[in-house]
């Protein structure tokens, strides 16, 4: 797998840190933050990342509706949803709106690195 860009979404400054050291470990570079659904909107219009990680709670707007923006304008979006959420309904939400992948917080780096691999693989990365 090729080095990607990746776009982190989400509100917690040590979740943001977690995962830019993983997705560096793993070769990948991070191109952008944003720390809310809103924020994510405009950063992915300013970067085109190859992929984006997604949480789902956060202020302005959650990553599910950010998602389906996402999505609504730029159709070829990866997003991978790396949220504490676990209820069913959640999950089938953030699959339903686009979400190519989604694992669970705390997550092992091994996990992640799986989850994106999935991710591009299905997708032609």
């Amino acid at each position: 797998m090729s080095a990607l860009k990746i776009m982190v979404v989400d509100d917690s400054l040590l979740t943001q840190k977690k995962l830019i050291a993983a997705i560096e470990e793993l070769g990948h570079a991070v191109i952008s933050v944003a720390n809310s659904g809103a924020q994510a909107l405009i950063n992915y219009a300013n970067h085109k990342p190859d992929l984006v990680t997604m949480d789902i709670t956060m202020p302005d707007m959650d990553g599910i509706t950010a998602t389906r923006a996402i999505l609504d304008k730029y159709p070829d979006a990866k997003i991978l949803m790396v949220t504490s959420h676990a209820e069913r309904t959640v999950v089938l939400d953030a699959l339903d709106a686009g979400a190519k992948g989604y694992i669970l917080k705390p997550f092992e780096p091994a996990k992640l690195r799986k989850a994106i691999g999935r991710t591009t693989i299905q997708t032609g990365y």
